[in-house]
């Protein structure tokens, strides 16, 4: 997988993931509902919902329900999220400062 995959660059932490990620199905973070996406379904994804004409800034890299979690292209690596209904009239809102601090933080809430 290179860097620049997408059209842009990926921010370092998020590509180590997907890099380390070998698997096809999503990543589940524990029992939160929440998924990651793998590499092979981001594309997927981002055309289904439309991401590039709704929030041209941002790459969908996964859900829980209507809630959709984003970074930032060729950005730093922190994580947002906002609602699938919302795109492009609410903010997006910044949710972990990396995609291994946002795994943390989502686990730590669920205990």
């Amino acid at each position: 997988m290179k860097r620049d995959e997408f059209g842009f660059v990926l921010p370092n932490l998020y590509y180590q993931f997907l890099t380390d990620w070998k698997e096809i199905d999503p990543y589940e973070i524990g029992d939160t509902g929440i998924c990651l996406y793998a590499k092979e379904d981001l594309e997927e994804r981002n055309e289904t919902y439309q991401i590039e004409e709704v929030e041209p800034d941002y790459f969908m890299i996964g859900q829980e329900g209507d809630l959709a979690y984003f970074i930032k292209k060729n950005s730093d690596d922190c994580i947002y999220e906002n609602d699938l209904g919302a795109l492009g009239s609410l903010e997006m809102q910044k949710v972990a400062k990396n995609i291994n601090d946002f795994i943390d933080k989502v686990l730590e809430e669920e205990l």
